[in-house]
């Protein structure tokens, strides 16, 4: 790896360059700007590295798939990202504008430079790097790049599944999301999954006054504020029948690598201004994160929201609301149980899905655990945290469901990226860092 590694390290401020030069390229799959575009840049890298590339259409933005295959013996590993980005607004929250890339405090700031052109184009320049100094790459490699991954990924379950064979790959890495905020690598095997629902009620034609028709015109947003205590106690217990049957409890090892995880929970109270955290009181705080399911209200809304006061009953409401599935629960499942629920307490309020999103998770005793491990370890001199499961959802069950294969999560990008929000970064030394991971990891992978 030493070849490998100086020739990475010589050409620091190239890749800089070159990064920097790729995030200018808007590629906003809300808005449909630039997405073909930054497309075609991608189709034009990978046959630079010798790849055998296709822009793939779908009902919606295209895929950019490339394969360099080397010997059907070794293993196949399949590198995802995505090339779209999240709308810059509000753009008057930037210290320098979302597409003209600035470095600033060992930081490149620019849309997309975290989430997630610049962890991609990391793992790209290590396949040019083993290139370059070997001629060759130590395994099989394919690259799946998606654009619409910012709008909740639309297409990629039926594109996995009409193109298994094209996507046949012993395992999967993804580079994607935020360290943890030691700064420490990570490996994260799994994903919660995420079942999105609304809740209305509707209790009269027309809103009416409060003294008039108090006590004998039912109130709509009291109809769903009742109701949404009946999902969960004050002590945070979700009361939803059949909600957890499916759920597969931590194995031993998941909670032997969650024990050894790093935790300052004064700390992320602090950052957030928590004065405690939410119930249940004594749950284990990786254990709220990973391994039990959330019921969230994102927003209640009904009635008068002014200045001053309106003496009103309102005769509409609507909650909306998510909950955070872990393995084996399903969105279906979960509306199934939700929608029992508002059957029995709540008849006349509508219950509605919208999108959900499965779970994902891979054994932390996959062998191939320990190559990725090894090559972070040999990229970045430290050994690497196993995360059982990030807290938020990835399309990774494409994969570990579709594709049957295990599936890893190996982020380059610094815990404060901003991904989403103003000033999105990357320090420049963890995209450095992340171009010899990316090399070390497919070097140690062949090898295994």
């Amino acid at each position: 790896m030493d070849k490998i590694f100086d020739y990475i390290d010589a050409r620091e401020a190239e890749y800089v360059t070159r990064v920097m030069d790729y995030v200018r390229h808007p590629s906003i799959s809300a808005h449909n700007i630039g997405i073909r575009h930054v497309a075609g840049l991608l189709v034009d890298m990978l046959d630079g590295l010798g790849f055998q590339t296709q822009l793939i259409e779908t009902a919606g933005h295209p895929f950019v798939f490339g394969e360099y295959l080397v010997d059907p013996s070794l293993p196949t590993v399949l590198l995802y990202g995505h090339y779209d980005v999240q709308p810059p607004d509000p753009l008057e929250k930037w210290i320098s504008p979302p597409f003209e890339p600035t470095i600033r405090d060992g930081r490149i700031w620019a849309r997309g430079i975290g989430d997630n052109k610049g962890q991609h184009f990391a793992q790209l320049m290590g396949i040019e790097a083993l290139l370059a100094v070997t001629g060759t790459l130590p395994c099989n490699v394919k690259f799946l790049l998606e654009g619409e991954e910012e709008i909740g990924s639309p297409q990629i379950a039926d594109f996995v599944a009409a193109h298994r064979e094209m996507l046949a790959c012993d395992l999967v890495i993804t580079s994607d999301g935020p360290l943890h905020d030691t700064g420490l690598p990570q490996v994260t095997y799994g994903v919660r999954g995420m079942a999105s629902f609304e809740l209305r009620a509707k209790t009269a034609d027309r809103d009416s006054h409060s003294g008039n028709y108090g006590g004998t015109m039912p109130n709509a947003v009291w109809t769903l504020v009742n109701l949404l205590a009946t999902m969960k106690t004050p002590d945070g217990e979700i009361t939803i029948a059949g909600l957890h049957d499916p759920i597969i409890p931590a194995t031993n090892a998941e909670r032997a690598a969650v024990g050894a995880l790093p935790l300052d929970v004064d700390g992320f109270m602090a950052e957030l201004g928590l004065k405690h955290l939410d119930a249940p009181a004594n749950v284990p705080f990786y254990d709220r994160l990973m391994f039990r399911p959330t019921l969230t209200i994102n927003g209640l809304h009904g009635g008068y929201g002014g200045e001053g006061t309106k003496s009103v009953i309102p005769s509409e409401a609507f909650a909306k609301c998510d909950i955070r599935l872990v393995e084996a629960m399903t969105p279906d499942q979960v509306f199934d149980c939700v929608r029992a629920h508002v059957a029995i307490h709540a008849p006349d309020v509508e219950f509605i899905a919208h999108g959900g999103m499965l779970p994902s998770k891979t054994s932390l005793e996959s062998p191939y655990a320990r190559a990725i491990t090894d090559g972070i370890r040999a990229a970045r001199g430290v050994e690497p945290l196993h995360i059982p499961s990030a807290g938020g959802s990835l399309p990774d069950y494409v994969f570990t469901k579709i594709l049957g294969v295990p599936a890893f999560v190996v982020p380059y990008a610094n815990h404060d990226e901003a991904n989403h929000a103003p000033n999105e970064n990357l320090k420049l030394d963890l995209f450095h860092a992340g171009i010899r991971t990316g090399a070390a990891m497919l070097t140690k992978i062949g090898g295994q």
